[in-house]
Order: structure tokens, then C-alpha cells, then sequence
């Protein structure tokens, strides 16, 4: 017999969103297996960039954000895009929150709420460099994925941090400066994600910016990834943080909580992605049903 999500799949035109990787194959290892998936339970799916000028995005009745991870390249045009596919189509995650989430100033947004989150200041182009002399701190940028121009220093390595500041400034980026957050070092960075409203799956990785890594050096976004249990804590703060939202967790058909231990052993939001998080599907099959009918009804409504 036929099932409701294939009844309703049978219907549906989706475009899964991602970036053009060039001559390099892509880095989306999640994409193929979706895209397979959805097309086993009858829907049409479509592959295609962001940035094609071709892609005629009202044929479809959902397009998905999945990998655009050239956007922090190019925000304002991303956003442009968001707002311009928004309109032909449904999108999500919805052109509102993409313009909220690609910059990283929503992070005052969710402590303002009253969201345990890291400690964020922010230095925009002309502003001094006031960075710690007492403590580890982080340097990136309000506009980053994949930890690009993010580097860890310690207070005596103040100039380096300095000439990075000024890199940013000059390409026109508003830096974020936070406590280099030491727990990560013994547990971790902790991943909740969500999908059609509900806990997805969980996963912990360990610490991205080792010391002395150049901010604009390569980085592995996601070391020694593992299956993770979120505790009831991790789980409260997770579902705080979607609730400060805007337009509030039912705005959003996927989204991924990154949290930390802070100092009091507490969880604490280190960031809130949107836009285009990784599902580590390879490592959580067992969701990608789940996903699917998400997806599936997402198009029908």
C-alpha cells in the first residue's frame, strides 16, 4: 500500500540548494543521499546552486537550503537571493531568518532574551582594538562559516590578533571577540539539531581552533564528530534559543544548536545555524526518514 508520505512526495517539486564547487568535488556528503531518498518516496528533485541565474525557482514548490557554504563570502547577495526566491517559492529556512542568522549579531538578539549564551563583543571597521589582556580569547567574524577568519590567542599574542582585526576591517567585516571557552577542551562542542519542529539527532566534536593556527589557515569545521545524548540541560537552552527567534521556533524547518560548557559547567549557545547546517546524515542514518517526510510535507503546505 502506498504511504501518506509518498502519496504527498508523488506531488512535490523540490530544489535542494547548494553552492558550485568548481573543478573540486563537493564537500556535501549529505546531498546525494537526500536527494536519493526523496526521490525514492516519489518526489521530483532538482540539484541545483544559489547563485544560477537560470534556475527558475517558482517551478518548484520548495526550495531547501542545504549547502550554500559560499555565502559568507558574498552575504548581501545571498540575501538579496533569499529574498528574491522567497518571493517565487517556499523557502526555508523563510529569507526573514536567513537575513537574521547570516549575521552573527543575532548572538546579542538571543542574551537579550535571556539565552545563555558565550559572551560576544563587537568591533565594526574604526572602532579601537579593545582585546582581553587576562584570558584565551577568539577573534571571528559576524559574517563566517566553516571557521573562516576565526583564530584563538593569547593575551601576549595581542598584535597578531590586531593584524587580523585589521584584515577584517579592511575587507569591511565586523568582528565578534569572545572568551576562548576552556571546556571545550575537555567536553567538547555539543551539535542539537532540529527538523520539522522536533529533536533530530545530536553530535560532539572537539575543539576547532587549536592554538596557533593562523585565522587564515585551514581548519577542520567538524574534529572527531560523534554520536552525542543530549542532557536535559542541553536540551532546555537548545529550545530556548529556537523560541528567540524571530517569528519563533515555527519559523524554522531545520536548525542546528552549537553549545558549550561555560565556566559554571552550564550550557551555553556558542551559535545558532539557519542557514545552511550540515545534518550529518552519514552519521545519523537513522534520521534520514525523518528528514524526508519533513521535507515532503514542508512542499505540500
Amino acid at each position: 500500500m502506498e504511504s501518506a508520505v509518498a502519496r504527498t512526495a508523488a506531488r512535490a517539486r523540490i530544489a535542494l540548494v547548494t553552492y558550485d564547487p568548481g573543478e573540486e568535488p563537493s564537500a556535501d556528503r549529505d546531498l546525494p543521499v537526500l536527494a536519493a531518498a526523496l526521490e525514492g518516496v516519489g518526489a521530483e528533485v532538482v540539484v541545483v546552486c544559489w547563485d544560477d541565474a537560470e534556475v527558475d525557482w517558482a517551478a518548484f514548490d520548495l526550495a531547501l537550503i542545504r549547502s550554500t557554504w559560499d555565502y559568507s563570502w558574498r552575504v548581501a547577495e545571498f540575501v538579496a537571493w533569499a529574498e528574491r526566491c522567497g518571493g517565487l517559492t517556499r523557502l526555508a529556512n523563510p529569507a526573514g531568518v536567513v537575513r537574521w542568522n547570516t549575521d552573527k549579531r543575532y548572538i546579542g538578539d538571543l542574551a537579550a532574551a535571556g539565552v545563555p549564551v558565550v559572551p560576544t563583543r563587537y568591533l565594526a571597521p574604526g572602532d579601537p582594538a579593545e582585546l582581553p589582556d587576562d584570558h584565551e580569547f577568539v577573534v571571528k567574524p559576524t559574517a563566517g562559516a566553516g571557521a573562516r577568519y576565526a583564530a584563538r590567542y593569547a593575551p601576549e599574542e595581542r598584535e597578531t590578533a590586531v593584524r587580523q582585526l585589521a584584515a577584517m576591517h579592511a575587507e569591511g567585516l565586523t568582528a565578534m571577540v569572545q572568551p576562548y571557552v576552556k571546556n571545550i577542551d575537555a567536553a567538547g562542542e555539543r551539535a542539537l539539531q532540529f527538523f520539522g519542529g522536533q529533536l533530530l539527532h545530536a553530535s560532539r566534536k572537539g575543539a576547532v581552533l587549536e592554538p596557533g593556527t593562523p585565522y587564515d589557515g585551514d581548519k577542520v569545521p567538524h574534529p572527531r564528530l560523534e554520536v552525542w545524548e543530549p542532557t536535559a540541560a542541553e536540551l532546555a537552552v537548545a529550545e530556548r534559543a529556537l523560541a528567540a527567534v524571530p517569528g519563533g521556533a515555527d519559523a524554522v524547518l531545520y536548525a542546528r544548536v552549537d553549545l558549550v560548557d561555560g565556566d559554571d559547567g552550564e550550557p551555553r549557545v556558542m551559535e545558532l545555524e539557519l542557514v545552511e547546517s550540515n545534518l550529518f546524515l552519514w552519521l545519523h542514518p537513522d534520521s534520514l526518514p525523518v528528514v524526508v517526510e519533513a521535507i515532503v510535507k514542508a512542499a505540500a503546505l
